[in-house]
This record gives C-alpha cells, structure tokens and sequence, in this order.
C-alpha cells in the first residue's frame, strides 16, 4: 500500500499547488487544443494530478484507496501502475478522440484511473463485489456487474445527451474504465470466461455508444 500512499501524497500537492497557482493548473490541464496543435501530450497524463476543488480530489483519492489493496492483491504493484496510469492516458485519449473538433474542451481529475481500478477490481468477481454508496449503508450495496451496467448506462447516455452544467468528463471515466475491464480480462481469461454472462451484461451500454460512434457516427 505504500506505493497507493505515495500515488495520493503527490497528487493532493500537486491539485493543492494547482488550486492555487492557476498557471499550473492552465498550463497542465487536459486541453484539446493544446494537445492537437501545440504537442502538449504532458497533458494527458499531468491533468490525472489535478482536480476543480478538494471535495473532488477527496472522491476520488478515497475511492482509489478504498479499492487499491484488491488490485494491488491480484495484480501486483506493477499491475496496479499499470492499471492505474494506462487508465489515465486512455481516458484522456479517448476524451481527445470525442472532442477533437472542440479545441477549447478541457478537463482535469485522476477520475479516469480510479475508475479503471475499480473495475479492474470488479470485473474478477462481478457478483460476490458488493459496490457502495458513501454515507450509505452496506445493507443497500450491489453486484459489482449491476454497478457497471449502470455505471457505463448513466456515463453513455450522458454522453449521447449533454446537459448544461455537467461538469463530469464522462469520456474520460468511460475509457478509463474500459481499460481497467479489458486489462483485467487479458490477464485473467479464465476467470473472465466464468463470468462471461456478468461481463456482458455490464457492458451492453459499451456496445451501444460503439454503434453510436462508428456505425451512425454521431459522436466523435
């Protein structure tokens, strides 16, 4: 866990630096623009570090230690970066895939590798993982497969129907979850194949923002 501890440590500095300098914040943010036409491709990762305020930054550190010591268990320290920083890049990768018309979109917030741990996590044991809600009590927890499936439909459909004031980079969350998922199938395929009905299932809303962005062609 030392290395989780470490993770979170540079990150709170780092979003508290940036919190309060907003040249940090400007100059290391995810922004279409600056990647596509200035080769700024620090920021894909280096907006992982950042977040819009503390309460952000508490969600999301939280949760990454909340669920860290399952991955850390089945993946390895290695494993664990991997997940955790490939979810990143993806994320914002596939953010800048969405949005490369919008030069002006930004985004910031290390949302993208937490949600790849989670779901990494999940994805070994879609039905014994009990998934919660904070201040919540555990009596009112859920498969992690139902988690998913309604975690990916709120995400697609955010997507596929923007709303005014929705500050959440669904695109990012999305990507980040999906290599969390996919890494975790290629590594463990055994696993993967005992629970092919579960994993479908949480991934049908995958399915459909994929025929919404290559088959009818309306995002991207």
């Amino acid at each position: 866990m030392n290395i989780v501890i470490l993770i979170i440590a540079i990150t709170c500095i780092i979003s508290y630096l940036a919190l309060n300098d907003m040249r940090i914040f400007e100059k290391y943010k995810f922004n279409v623009g600056a990647i596509l036409h200035r080769k700024e491709y620090i920021r894909l990762l280096s907006s992982g570090f950042l977040h819009a305020d503390f309460i952000h930054l508490i969600l999301n550190m939280y949760v990454l230690y909340m669920f860290s010591p399952a991955v850390m268990e089945d993946f390895g320290i290695i494993g664990f970066l991997i997940i955790y920083f490939a979810s990143i890049l993806l994320g914002n990768l596939f953010s800048l895939f969405i949005y490369k018309a919008q030069n002006w979109y930004s985004a910031i917030g290390a949302s993208g590798g937490v949600a790849g741990i989670i779901f990494a996590s999940v994805s070994l044991d879609p039905v014994l993982t009990k998934i919660g809600i904070i201040f919540l009590p555990p009596e009112l927890s859920i498969p992690g497969y139902l988690f998913g499936f309604l975690y990916f439909g709120y995400s697609v459909y955010s997507m596929l129907k923007p709303r005014n004031g929705d500050n959440i980079g669904h695109a990012a969350h999305l990507g980040g979850a999906f290599f969390g998922l996919v890494y975790s199938v290629t590594v463990f395929p055994q696993l993967a194949m005992n629970n092919i009905l579960y994993l479908g299932i949480m991934s049908l809303p995958l399915l459909y923002l994929s025929y919404e962005i290559f088959i009818k062609k309306r995002i991207g």
